[in-house]
């Protein structure tokens, strides 16, 4: 198996807790807009259960593994456990800023937890957690490209980089698993194409119903969306590059030593 960046030692999960605001962080906290917002409030109301379900596929073969992938998936469950929390509490200033999100949540925990997951076989699950795994640490790398942070509310700008940092740092864990318990590459794309659905279906989902509660004409959501698209075509930039890089039989994540973002970024936060 592929060995991690010599620099990566134990993931340490880091206690942080993150002073949420309604009355500072404004209503659209993404470049001042609605529909950027709503795309980011998505995937923060995708995370806590999405987190959770990481947790639960891996822990499922944690005693099948070596020793000292065992102490990576400790620190991964520990790290994840925590993404999970600090999301959950943003959903208050979600609430705050008078949207509605129980019909969503109920509608994705049923669908993913208590239809998908319940009837999966727990590799498969554990294929969708490493392909998902994939697509975040993507995500995380785009949240440190020149000028995204700048991007979010200085009261939310923590939340993401302190969670896209850790999620660069723990990126190979649950492959690592995989690989381990079962290398076999069509158990690998069928995870790949159950999460793709999954992310993409519940993420347009989550932010359609988001996009409805505000008070947008179609003119200005179709706007906003073209300036998003032409800033950050995500389907180009995190779908399409995600599957190219996972198509290969001899993937590793890596492949692609991005670690420095965030040990840069986390020395920063441990300092101040």
């Amino acid at each position: 198996m592929r060995s991690a960046p010599p620099t990566l030692g134990l993931i340490q999960p880091r206690k942080i807790s993150f002073p949420f605001d309604p009355a500072v962080i404004p209503r659209h906290w993404v470049s001042g807009k609605a529909v950027p917002t709503a795309m980011v409030n998505a995937l923060q109301l995708i995370f806590p259960k999405g987190e959770r379900f990481f947790v639960r596929s891996v822990r499922r073969f944690q005693d099948r593994v070596s020793p000292g992938l065992r102490e990576q998936v400790r620190g991964f469950f520990g790290q994840e456990g925590r993404h999970a929390q600090e999301h959950e509490r943003f959903f208050a200033i979600i609430e705050a800023h008078g949207f509605t999100v129980e019909r969503f949540l109920r509608i994705y925990e049923a669908i993913a937890y208590r239809g998908i997951e319940h009837f999966a076989p727990a590799k498969l699950s554990l294929s969708v957690t490493v392909a998902l795994e994939h697509y975040t640490a993507i995500l995380a790398e785009s949240i440190f490209e020149e000028g995204e942070l700048e991007r979010f509310h200085p009261a939310v700008r923590e939340l993401l980089a302190w969670h896209a940092a850790e999620e660069i740092e723990h990126k190979a864990v649950a492959f690592d698993v995989l690989a381990e318990v079962d290398d076999s590459y069509a158990l690998r794309m069928g995870g790949m194409a159950l999460a793709t659905a999954t992310l993409i279906g519940f993420w347009a989902l989550g932010a359609t119903m988001l996009i409805r509660q505000e008070e947008l004409g179609a003119r200005e959501v179709v706007r906003q969306f073209r300036e998003l698209r032409q800033h950050k075509p995500i389907l180009r930039t995190v779908f399409m590059r995600g599957i190219r890089e996972y198509l290969r039989r001899d993937f590793h994540p890596w492949d692609h030593d991005n670690l420095g973002l965030a040990r840069d970024y986390l020395a920063g936060l441990a300092a101040a």
